[in-house]
Order: C-alpha cells, then structure tokens, then sequence
C-alpha cells in the first residue's frame, strides 16, 4: 500500500510551516540583489524559450512546440541555464550582468534537485576566475548574513560561510580524498577503472572515462568537500571543461571551479571559453555520447556560437538559489524552499 500523498503546498498548516523558511529565501534575494547592484551589475532577465536548451550530455530538457502565425509549428526548449542567452548580451556589449532565473531539467527530483528551480548566474567581462571565487564566497556569505545563520547545514555537516575558504585542485583532491594520482590515467578509461575498482567504486563495462571520474567524484569525494569551511574544487581535467577556456599553465586542465559547502555542490564557475570552434566540438562530443547513451540529441545554438566569437575574455559563475537557502535555514528538502513547488504527482506519495 502506497503512504498518502501529502497536503498541498498551498494547505494553511503546510504553508505555515514553510513559511519562515519562504521569507529567510525572500531576505537572501534580497541581500544577493544589493550585493549586485552594490558591485555595479546589470539584473537581466534571459528568456527560457531557446532553440537549444544546453548541450550537456547528462541533462535532461522540457521540449515544447513554438507555432508562430503561419502554422508552421517549430521545436524549442526550456533552457537548462540562462548562460547562452547571457553570453549574447556579452557579445552586445554588456559588462557586468546578472539574472535569477528560473531554470528547467528534466529526470530531476530528489531532497536536493527539482525539476524547476532558481539559477543566480552572473558574469564579469576581463576578469580572471578567481575574481569569480571570491564573488561565490562573498554571496554566500551575504545570503547567510541576510537570514542571521552563523552556519551552513545539512545532514549533520557544517560549514562556516564566513571563513577563508579552501582552495583544492582535483588532482589533489583524488589524491587526498579517493587515493588515486589523476593525471596518469587522463584519457586511459581502463587505467582509471582499475583505480576505482582498487578503492571499491563500481564500473560497468560501457563507462567511459568521464563516467569514471563522475562516479568516483560523486561517491569518495565529494562528500568530504566543504566540512568546517566552504571548498572550492578547481582546475578540472580538461575532458570536464564543459564551457571552460584551457589553463594558459597547464594543457591538461581547464579553469573552471565549483563550490561545496556540507558536501553540496552549490556553484559552478568558468574563465569562458570564447572559442566557437572549440566550444562547437565539445558540443558535437556531448551530443555524441547523449545519442549513445539516451538515443537522443539537442540541436546546436549556431547564434550562440556567433556571438561567441564576438564575446570578450569573461568569468562567469551559476548558483543554485534553492541549495543555498536550504543550507543557510537547514531545510531537509528543497520543495520547502521554493514557494510553489512543481508537483509531481504520484511520485511524491
């Protein structure tokens, strides 16, 4: 027999008890908006309709049909991120922008994922990624200050928001925390597995080696990250860029970052790749192995890839809104601190 499905968000008791996790959301909105406008950003508002709605092989999107006045019906997407939409408006001259956007992935639901939530992106034109760094740690600061936490939780971990955060390569990372030296087993998928089949982390014989690395990521080491103070896990191998520009360092690395705090990931930073011809093969890459593995692709945003080559040196970061307030009010579940939940329907009995 399946348990009862709960009361409506919209219900006087639930409501009520929601409620001063709803306004503790609406404080920290409030505190990262001033933060913005005190550094001189722009708020802009990318709309969620695009032609593609990101090119992540992993990342499930809301197709929806646009028919304009001649009947002719046309696929587009709900964007995944605002960031090919923002990333046009740095090509059009804008410097300093940010959005609160809603964003929307499919086959998402979980304590710490939803099928719609709230993205805080932000970017800097000719600023390194550590200026990026330091932006993440002072908003998360402001956002903690803004609803009086003097600790980020969840499931028992703390992290201070307000000290000196840690800064740790990957490479160090699997060293410290998985026992595994990364670099020898770039682009060797075997080599790799036989490390995670070492430390007990499963494989399957079609995981590729950025499935590996995932797997290994996702279960040995990222539940250590960000425990007493935030982490920031920087300098991904280059098979990870994602829309990172290649370290000028080092070849095998791309400049791009992520902030945990109680073993969260709660942000995920870049120096921008401005390379259209690069970010075009990393995306006809993503959408191979997408094809592969889920039999299905999303189209190219060839403007995108345009206003690329017009696009100056930036650093760019994306926030997930709904993970930091959880972790600044220690909400259990992140249908608590959206103020109308998507239902999903049985599934959520």
């Amino acid at each position: 027999m399946s348990s009862p499905r709960p009361s409506p968000f919209w219900s006087r008791d639930r409501h009520r008890d929601r409620r001063p996790l709803l306004l503790a959301r609406s404080r920290i909105v409030t505190a990262l908006r001033g933060w913005f406008d005190a550094e001189g950003f722009l708020i802009v508002e990318p709309a969620a309709l695009q032609v593609s709605p990101g090119n992540e092989a992993h990342l499930h999107a809301f197709a929806t049909e646009l028919t304009g006045p001649d009947g002719v019906g046309r696929r587009r997407y709900l964007h995944t991120s605002p960031e090919f939409a923002m990333k046009k408006l740095l090509a059009a001259g804008e410097e300093r922008i940010a959005a609160f956007a809603p964003v929307y992935r499919n086959r998402e639901r979980g304590a710490l994922h939803a099928p719609e939530f709230t993205m805080v992106e932000w970017y800097r034109t000719g600023a390194p990624y550590t200026a990026a760094m330091a932006d993440t740690a002072a908003l998360v600061a402001s956002a903690a200050r803004a609803a009086g936490a003097t600790v980020l939780t969840w499931r028992g971990r703390d992290a201070d928001p307000f000290a000196a955060h840690e800064r740790l390569s990957v490479v160090e990372a699997f060293r410290r925390h998985a026992d595994i030296d990364l670099l020898p087993t770039l682009g060797d998928r075997d080599r790799l597995a036989a490390e995670a089949a070492r430390i007990g982390v499963r494989t399957v014989p079609d995981d590729t080696w950025s499935d590996i690395f995932s797997r290994i990521l996702s279960e040995r080491i990222e539940p250590q990250l960000g425990t007493g103070r935030m982490t920031l896990l920087c300098d991904y191998p280059v098979s990870e860029a994602a829309l990172a520009r290649v370290s000028p360092d080092d070849a095998r690395v791309a400049e791009r970052f992520e902030l945990y705090a109680c073993g969260v990931e709660l942000a995920n930073g870049f120096s921008e790749l401005t390379d259209p011809a690069e970010q075009r093969a990393r995306f006809d890459a993503e959408m191979d192995e997408k094809e592969r593995v889920y039999g299905e692709r999303y189209p190219l945003d060839d403007d995108f890839l345009a206003a690329l080559a017009e696009m100056p040196p930036a650093s760019g970061v994306a926030l997930g809104l709904d993970r930091l307030v959880m972790l600044v009010t220690g909400a259990p579940h992140i249908d608590l601190v959206q103020w109308t939940p998507v239902d999903a329907g049985e599934e959520m009995g």
